[in-house]
């Protein structure tokens, strides 16, 4: 893996954009690897022709940007102009191509850098595992011997990046969808407040929950393509001591079941920002308890997804996979009155934690409670049920707090293992900033 920042200076320095675009599609294709896996569409010609533009205006000393030419991959549930966008799935084949790039794709271009292919997902982005039966599932770069999961739903977009098939990635997180597959790949990945980004382009799973962010090597990484993405002009992090910072640790939910390993590495965290003056305080979060209770029955993204693919279903239903369709189809029982309900409920629960944590700088807690299992230890129904359960319980909470969130790694060896820091709606930039300086600590690459 590599950094944006670094590979922006040996841009500047004279590298080739075009050498850097070839080397990931030599990546892509390497029959030994996940390319096949993690890709479902490589825009090779596209990409190495962009490349070459831009290494002609860095000669001329006209780069659009000093991220020109550097490749990016781009999640399956993103239009790109002239595809078709199929999420994942067999269903959305015969769409027609989109007649224009999603906001995100276009910024991201606007800023020079190079989408390289559509990466693989979770059909319909509806699970946190990462498995796909029509396309195959990239396997985890942890322990590929064994066959684990990369985590989803934007699987493809992890390996692409930790594989070096591209420097970045675009993704989407409803439950966690960026910071799952981050976690168990050993990346850094961001969740956005869900309104900070522009959503048009992007075939949507919920409505309320859906956000856009980045899977990237640094916090610094994610902090870049997040300013892109938000319009507004990329600039250093504010510099953010360690000392005197305020993290609550929530005692609710999030730290129930956590497999040993993640148990360790979180302590360990924990104890390492403790030391350099951070002051950890043990939070009693009762909100979380009830958030999950009132979901139970699939929440809104069950049911702003079977209003989304009701059509979709009657046309096309024995196309989808089996177990994201038992998802989908939550939704058909749960009323307009139901809706309306939980629709009050999230707004007192995010009220009163709000009240509960403005002390804090920001929560801490383990990303999943699992390291990646083997696929094998998955494949019936009632196991990938609770697996996925699991995967999403801690994860689904920032976006239905609509807070914004960040997974970095945080083991010290063994199997990666993810620590989020949530903040407070619309303190993006402050997240991103006080998670650089955590990252620094924490980290096994930088620590």
């Amino acid at each position: 893996m590599r950094d944006i920042a670094t590979i922006a200076a040996r841009l500047d320095s004279g590298a080739s954009s075009r050498a850097l675009v070839d080397e990931c599609l030599g990546r892509i294709k390497d029959p030994a690897g996940e390319g096949p896996r993690a890709f479902l569409k490589v825009h090779a010609d596209d990409a190495l022709a962009a490349a070459a533009i831009h290494d002609k205006l860095r000669l001329k000393g006209s780069a659009t940007s000093r991220f020109a030419g550097i490749p990016v991959s781009i999640k399956d549930l993103f239009d790109i102009a002239g595809d078709v966008t199929t999420a994942g799935s067999t269903a959305l084949r015969g769409a027609p191509p989109a007649k224009r790039d999603a906001t995100a794709v276009a910024r991201l271009r606007a800023a020079g850098f190079v989408p390289i292919g559509r990466t693989n997902m979770t059909e319909f982005a509806f699970s946190g595992l990462g498995l796909n039966p029509h396309y195959d599932t990239p396997r985890n770069p942890y322990d590929r011997a064994t066959g684990r999961i990369p985590g989803g739903s934007s699987s493809g977009a992890a390996v692409s990046v930790t594989d070096g098939m591209a420097i970045a990635a675009l993704g989407t997180d409803t439950g966690g969808s960026c910071r799952i597959p981050a976690a168990l790949c050993g990346l850094v990945g961001f969740k956005p407040t869900a309104k900070r980004i522009p959503k048009d382009g992007v075939l949507p799973l919920s409505q309320t929950l859906d956000s856009i962010g980045p899977l990237a090597a640094t916090v610094t990484c994610c902090a870049t393509l997040d300013s892109v993405l938000a319009g507004i002009e990329p600039a250093d992090l504010a510099e953010f001591p360690l000392a005197g910072l305020r993290l609550a640790v929530p005692q609710t939910v999030v730290l129930e079941g956590l497999e040993a390993h993640v148990a360790r590495s979180f302590e360990s965290a924990i104890s390492d920002l403790a030391r350099a003056g951070v002051r950890i305080v043990e939070l009693p979060v009762p909100e979380f308890a009830e958030a999950i209770e009132i979901n139970a029955g699939g929440g809104f993204a069950a049911a702003e997804a079977y209003a989304v693919h009701r059509p979709l279903i009657k046309a096309t239903e024995n196309k989808y996979d089996p177990r994201v369709l038992a998802r989908i189809l939550r939704g058909k029982d749960i009323s307009a009155a139901d809706y309306i309900e939980l629709m009050w409920a999230r707004e007192d629960l995010i009220a009163r934690l709000d009240a509960l944590t403005f002390p804090f700088d920001a929560l801490a807690m383990p990303t999943v409670p699992m390291i990646a299992p083997p696929l094998r230890e998955i494949a019936t129904d009632e196991a990938y049920r609770k697996a996925n359960s699991l995967m999403l319980r801690n994860t689904f909470l920032a976006n239905f707090f609509d807070r914004c969130a960040i997974s970095l790694p945080c083991n010290q060896g063994g199997a990666p293992v993810g620590l989020t820091l949530v903040g407070e709606t619309g303190a993006d930039r402050r997240l991103l900033a006080l998670a650089a300086a955590v990252e620094g600590r924490v980290s096994p690459i930088l620590a």
